[in-house]
């Protein structure tokens, strides 16, 4: 009985020691979770999301905080609208939150999460960007493939001036015209071929662009699954089968390009030079050193990645631009004033001019600032509990990073709504306060080739043509859905041949 008894008492003595450790080890650590709205039960804070998602978001935290803990369903959420907060976790703790959230998007429409995008952080993904950072947008290969981009551009502006000398104006669609130009570079960089112009396949083009748009919006719309998982079990709204659907297209799209390239490398492999290799056919050599890495889904995947977040992109920012610039008529006459003294008349301007256009630069500063590529950045997840801002973030947080929210900050921004392209001084370096392409080691590796692209188009649309607005009305300037944040209508302009550039558009 009293050995009983004894085991009894130490028993329990070790029980209060134990609960008593706990208590002192949760009351000592800091645990303390960033501020949350009210939630709903089961729903968390689904039920405040309203579209455009980053305007939503924007609101909760200039009501709540600059850093939030938020709950979609199951997942756990931090919301960062803080230039200060954005800039440690993708410094100090960039490691830790470079993983990607595990998603539909990412099982159905991206090979399984295998593509640089949805990859979570390891060899598989190091390898990919190894790849794009080397072969694809490298300084040396932009500097190899500068001449597609001047190519294209020059064919819209041979295009435009055979317009105007017809008619005297022309009204254009800005949208198309500029989706097919930047199309048609990405896809000569990775494929050799245009989709859109003269002996390009027009309706090819369209399907693929379909497919595309269509893959974007299933992206970026809110896939409840991704946050319940009982939905998946019954396919809630169909998006699994739809996605599934859409990827067997893309995928058969995809397969093509591979197997034609595999056929002209392997019916004259001689012949080949360096310089004017795509990125399939660098990718389809590497393949014979490194089989296990380079499979045709790892190749398919570079493709779609890079047809994506390449041509939607730089069309949304080259749109915002020229919507700013006719809403502001002034700021484009000064634009022009500063091509016509650094480059003059008696020639085209290219890429070895931008760095000499400060003001040019401002506004493409300005029109990423206002209107961000991607106004949530592509979330991150944490792989291990952290710190951000005193905060304690647990493993598994999904991170959002809500720029539109940072570049509309008036501690940071002199009047944030309005279009002040010489805020920028000169194109100086604004650091963690202007993320159009993200940061940290998840950062967009194409950004040297969205601004090479976007400065070229803006520069020589500015230098060759005078721009109106179609009425007196402005601009209408709303914002659409999706991951790129779109303009909500298509833009159209009436644009006039400048008269001294006459004789240099002649020679085209």
């Amino acid at each position: 009985m009293e050995i009983a008894h004894f085991f009894n008492l130490s028993l329990l003595s070790f029980f209060i020691l134990l609960a008593l450790k706990f208590t002192i080890n949760k009351l000592s650590s800091p645990r303390k979770l960033p501020p949350s709205p009210p939630a709903r039960p089961i729903i968390g804070h689904l039920h405040l999301l309203r579209q455009p998602v980053h305007r939503s978001l924007h609101e909760l935290s200039l009501k709540y905080g600059e850093i939030l803990f938020l709950r979609y369903g199951s997942r756990k959420v931090l919301l960062v609208s803080s230039i200060s907060a954005a800039e440690e976790c993708f410094t100090k703790h960039d490691l830790v939150f470079a993983n990607r959230p595990q998603s539909l998007a990412g099982k159905h429409l991206n090979y399984n999460s295998t593509t640089m995008g949805f990859s979570s952080y390891g060899d598989h993904w190091r390898n990919l960007r190894r790849l794009t950072t080397v072969e694809l947008f490298s300084t040396s290969r932009l500097g190899m493939l500068s001449g597609i981009r001047t190519e294209e551009v020059w064919l819209l502006l041979k295009q435009l001036f055979g317009d105007c000398l017809i008619n005297g104006t022309t009204r254009v669609d800005m949208t198309s015209q500029l989706t097919e130009l930047v199309f048609n570079i990405v896809m000569r960089t990775i494929a050799g071929k245009r989709y859109y112009g003269m002996e390009a396949n027009n309706e090819e083009a369209r399907e693929f662009q379909n497919i595309i748009r269509d893959m974007e919006s299933l992206r970026g719309s809110s896939n409840l699954s991704d946050y319940f998982a009982v939905l998946r079990w019954v396919d809630y709204g169909g998006v699994e089968e739809r996605m599934k659907a859409l990827m067997k297209k893309m995928d058969r799209f995809l397969q093509d390009l591979v197997e034609e390239h595999r056929r002209k490398k392997s019916v004259s492999p001689s012949t080949k030079q360096e310089k004017c290799l795509t990125l399939i056919d660098v990718m389809l050599s590497l393949k014979e050193t490194e089989p296990g890495f380079y499979t045709d889904e790892t190749i398919k995947g570079v493709i779609q990645t890079t047809l994506t977040a390449g041509t939607q992109t730089s069309v949304a920012t080259m749109e915002w631009a020229m919507s700013l610039l006719l809403n502001n008529p002034e700021a484009l006459q000064k634009a022009f004033d500063e091509i016509k003294v650094v480059i003059g008349q008696n020639r085209l301007l290219d890429e070895q001019d931008l760095p000499k256009l400060n003001f040019l630069q401002n506004i493409i500063n300005e029109t990423f600032r206002l209107f961000p590529p991607a106004p949530l950045l592509l979330p991150h997840e944490s792989s291990e509990d952290s710190t951000v801002s005193g905060f304690f973030v647990p493993k598994g947080t999904m991170l959002l990073v809500n720029t539109w929210s940072m570049n509309r900050d008036p501690k940071q921004w002199e009047a944030p709504e309005h279009f002040f392209p010489e805020r920028f001084h000169d194109a100086e370096g604004t650091g963690y306060k202007l993320l159009p392409f993200g940061a940290g080691r998840r950062a967009c590796p194409g950004a040297g080739l969205a601004k090479r692209v976007i400065g070229l188009t803006l520069g020589l649309l500015i230098q060759c043509f005078e721009w109106e607005r179609v009425s007196k009305v402005k601009i209408d300037m709303t914002e659409g859905t999706g991951l790129t944040m779109p303009r909500a209508r298509r833009l159209e302009a009436v644009c006039r041949l400048r008269n001294d550039m006459i004789k240099v558009l002649s020679t085209l």
